[in-house]
């Protein structure tokens, strides 16, 4: 194990350190917020507790106990308006504006939902009870987009008799099944084709959904995709409106837009030539990413719109073809950022590693079971000391959880103050997507809440788990 080529920074008599990521620097103040990771409203106040929203994080723990998940809504709200409006610029001479819907699989609560509608965002549902969550909150039917690889006929049902604005056709089979419950409904069912453009996005590969050997969408390469257009057409239950691609979760640069909207856009033009149809629309997805750590670098919304903009702009210029109203779906870029999870710290050791290396384990009350992206996806995080600041030495630290696993890790690397203590706040940010979303109730471990701040003062959008909710499902 190599040492940190800045110099070992641990506590006094620590001969090494564990080797840390390149892009982690040992801080000059430990209790410097990078502004990046951060929700708009969170600061570090004079007495050196964080706040958000103008509330004191001491106080959400004492009133809502941890682990808690704490959303910003002014900063959610925010980066969801600010989405719309760079997209519906950048596109407003194209083709009359484009579409934002949010990823409800990012994080999803009635709440929220209405959040979205208010701010005249579209909502993206990829199941029955993500549409179920989104109808309940109020959203125009025709505002809606169904998702889904496997979906059941029930949630086609529930889609067409809803009569929501478009249903994204995943695969061949799944056209005659549509075609056959709009009829039953005597609807005309608005369609969408995923399409497979063959897209190897730069991110982790459980999260790059546009290569061919995957799960999702009709390949372009191997026919599926023209296929599915024929079937589509043939078929007068259905309305095509259009192509989506997908290619992937985290990116921070456009060029794998580029490839898929000219492979997309290259479909849609033989679409109409070769059938005399007219296509509506075109979604290229979502994926944007958010800064997580230092490393990371997210593009600013109205860079990102631009860019997309004349991507399309271009190829259709080529092409010959009219531009099509364009859409996309971020979920991580607007709900990632607006939030942070509060724990508290237990138990703190140090384990010598190979050739005396040392690394110092700060266990705290969640773990896994409300953050499963680490150990899904090798994620990487930051955190900070909430509860008060520190005038001690920077020791390279490694979060973990309570959970009867080794690979229980929320933050594999940072620099915390050598003096944290059992029962010293921690917060986690950027923790607003797909955190509560994948949560469970591992080792019987109830989920957290979420609390949303705003104007200093804190409410409850989904209240903590009970034991009794643990057994609420069981049946003696």
């Amino acid at each position: 194990m190599s040492a940190h080529e800045a110099g070992a920074l641990h506590a006094p008599g620590y001969g090494s350190v564990a080797t840390v990521p390149a892009w982690l620097r040992p801080p000059a103040d430990v209790n410097e917020l990078i502004p990046q990771l951060w929700a708009g409203t969170v600061r570090r106040k004079e007495s050196g507790a964080l706040e958000v929203g103008g509330v004191d994080v001491r106080d959400l723990a004492a009133q809502h106990g941890t682990p808690a998940y704490v959303l910003d809504e002014a900063d959610f709200r925010a980066r969801a308006v600010a989405l719309r409006d760079a997209f519906h610029d950048a596109f407003a001479d194209l083709c009359g504006g484009a579409d934002v819907y949010y990823a409800c699989k990012a994080f999803l609560c009635t709440e929220v939902a209405r959040w979205l509608i208010q701010d005249g965002l579209r909502l993206d549902a990829c199941s029955g009870g993500e549409l179920a969550v989104v109808l309940r909150a109020g959203a125009r039917p025709e505002d809606i987009c169904l998702h889904g690889n496997n979906k059941s006929d029930a949630e086609l049902e529930r889609a067409v008799a809803a009569g929501i604005g478009r249903i994204v056709v995943d695969s061949l089979p799944e056209i005659d099944r549509l075609a056959d419950i709009a009829a039953r409904h005597g609807a005309r069912a608005p369609v969408m084709l995923r399409v497979t453009v063959g897209v190897e996005a730069h991110t982790h590969e459980y999260i790059a959904t546009a290569h061919e050997d995957q799960k999702f969408g009709l390949s372009l390469s191997g026919g599926a995709a023209a296929l599915g257009v024929r079937r589509v057409l043939d078929r007068p239950e259905l309305e095509l409106r259009g192509l989506h691609s997908h290619i992937g979760s985290q990116i921070f640069d456009t060029g794998g837009f580029e490839v898929a909207a000219r492979r997309l856009l290259g479909l849609h033009a033989q679409v109409v030539r070769d059938h005399g149809v007219s296509l509506p629309e075109i979604d290229l997805g979502g994926g944007f990413g958010v800064a997580y750590t230092s490393e990371h670098d997210p593009l600013a919304p109205k860079t990102l719109a631009d860019a997309l903009a004349e991507i399309v702009k271009r190829e259709c210029r080529t092409l010959g073809v009219d531009v099509p109203r364009v859409s996309v779906e971020p979920g991580r870029a607007i709900a990632g950022p607006s939030t942070f999870t509060l724990y508290r710290a237990g138990t703190i050791k140090d384990v010598v590693l190979e050739h005396g290396a040392i690394r110092r384990y700060v266990a705290v009350d969640g773990g896994m079971s409300d953050n499963i992206r680490t150990a899904l996806y090798d994620a990487d995080y930051s955190c900070t000391v909430a509860s008060r600041a520190s005038s001690a030495e920077p020791v390279l630290a490694r979060v973990v959880g309570k959970h009867c696993e080794s690979g229980d890790v929320l933050v594999k690397d940072e620099f915390l103050p050598s003096d944290l203590t059992a029962g010293d706040l921690l917060a986690v940010p950027g923790t607003g997507a797909y955190c509560r979303s994948m949560a469970s109730q591992y080792n019987h471990v109830p989920r957290p809440p979420v609390i949303a701040v705003r104007d200093r003062a804190a409410r409850v959008l989904v209240r903590r788990e009970t034991e009794d909710d643990l057994f609420a499902l069981e049946v003696l």
